[in-house]
């Protein structure tokens, strides 16, 4: 398992940084985890699994 900083998540994913965090505290991307008392990260399965999510989105609604 590989855990993602911020910067790497941002360009994973072509979204700002701050945009990833608001997304996350509202529930429409997953929550980084806490790796020390000031450090936090993404798994990056989680982030993978939210990109294929949004594409099997995208692909159903262009279908339908």
């Amino acid at each position: 398992m590989r855990i993602m900083k911020a910067r790497d998540v941002a360009d994973m994913t072509s979204i700002s940084i701050p945009h990833i965090r608001r997304m996350a505290r509202d529930g429409k991307f997953p929550s980084p985890i806490r790796i020390s008392e000031c450090r936090s990260g993404w798994l990056e399965e989680d982030v993978e699994t939210w990109i294929s999510e949004c594409v099997r989105k995208h692909r159903s609604e262009e279908n339908s």
